[in-house]
């Protein structure tokens, strides 16, 4: 059993570094280019640095995920969220069903994260494939490497754009900042992160949440009873569902620069560790023997899911704000309903990402009146 005690402790610990120069294999040639994880070991950017080089390369990008800042977004987000609602409805007047995960969970955020980068809008579906690829661990005869170095040669074109005309976003932001300190490189490797992670996290969370209610009748019960516009019920679903189906289930990869003992296991130097959120966020001795259940009432400790320490995730508090508004609009409109039975809901053949290949539902309006009787009828 992975333990969330273990887990945090490794986050924590200032000997197990993200910089892969601290690993044996990595240094000495052993891992090949078409490695299908070689994006996430390869880049120079925040995610492969530690201490005042994790400080310098973060810095300049941290300004933009400031909780106020993404507050701000809140009015251009709702706005989204309300037109692809609106597509939702004429798509499922017909009665037919629909893939909520193609048609809403994953558009909403790759719209809202090309927006804040200034990705053209004739160029978003082409980065979205781009990232599915270069990240997607699962697809077979995938050329890694290739993927991966595409993308880098659209997100460097991106930047050369943006430096001959900026625009109000966080590319031309960080492509014209001469005091930023980050080069050529590690500008580019920056914003492949940043697009690459800010749509990944928050479609699966979106997902899994739709997912986690609908297939616990008791809690989606539960969740009809309450008040919609309640943004504290929303907080307690958004939060249970980073625990319970963690968007991001393992993260690769943490080094070590000295011996450490984890769980009675000790593990040289030079080593490569895979920490698996998902399966600490269900570690029975932190959640209780049900830790396997979906359940938002349930009180909640803090969770692993946007990871703990320095590498706390930059964008958990758009993730968040992005599924809030997204879930309670979608259930405020619609009575939702699988199509098809849990089981057949096929996983995401993935290492890193936990969620569904598709989330196919049926969607039919409430009717307000008659559900405002049947509250007032339930209060007496």
């Amino acid at each position: 059993m992975i333990s969330h005690r273990a887990v945090r402790a490794v986050l924590a610990d200032s000997t197990i570094s993200k910089d892969p120069r601290n690993w044996h294999a990595w240094t000495t040639g052993q891992i090949p280019r078409d490695w299908p994880l070689i994006s996430w070991v390869a880049p120079r950017n925040m995610f492969t640095a530690d201490g005042p080089d994790h400080r310098r390369l973060r810095d300049p990008v941290k300004r933009a995920f400031h909780p106020k800042r993404v507050d701000a977004m809140r009015p251009r987000i709702t706005a989204i969220v309300g037109e692809l609602l609106d597509q939702l409805a004429e798509h499922a007047a017909d009665g037919q069903p629909i893939d909520l995960k193609a048609q809403f969970a994953l558009p909403l955020p790759l719209q809202v994260i090309c927006e804040l980068f200034g990705v053209p809008e004739p160029d978003r579906p082409h980065m979205q494939r781009l990232c599915d690829t270069a990240f997607d661990q699962g697809r077979p005869g995938v050329d890694h490497a290739a993927a991966f170095a595409e993308l880098r040669a659209a997100v460097a074109d991106l930047v050369a754009a943006k430096r001959r005309t900026p625009g109000d976003d966080l590319a031309s932001a960080l492509a014209n900042d001469a005091h930023s300190g980050l080069s050529d490189a590690e500008l580019v490797d920056t914003l492949v992160l940043l697009v690459g992670a800010g749509h990944e996290t928050t479609v699966n969370l979106i997902t899994n949440a739709v997912r986690g209610l609908l297939t616990h009748p008791t809690q989606y019960t539960l969740l009809r009873g309450l008040q919609l516009d309640d943004w504290g019920v929303w907080e307690e679903v958004v939060e249970e569902t980073l625990r319970w189906a963690s968007p991001i289930a393992a993260l690769p990869l943490r080094y070590t620069t000295a011996p450490v003992t984890i769980a009675d296991v000790t593990i040289p130097a030079g080593e490569a560790l895979l920490l698996c959120y998902g399966a600490a966020n269900r570690d029975p001795a932190r959640y209780g023997t049900d830790a396997d259940v979906f359940d938002f009432r349930r009180p909640l400790g803090a969770h692993l899911a946007f990871g703990h320490g320095p590498h706390f995730c930059l964008g958990a508090s758009l993730a968040r704000l992005e599924a809030r508004i997204a879930l309670e609009a979608l259930f405020d409109r619609f009575n939702v309903a699988l199509t098809v039975k849990p089981g057949e809901l096929e996983p995401l053949p993935s290492l890193v990402a936990c969620g569904t290949k598709a989330l196919p539902v049926h969607l039919t309006r409430i009717n307000r009146a008659k559900t405002a009787r049947a509250k007032k009828a339930h209060r007496r």
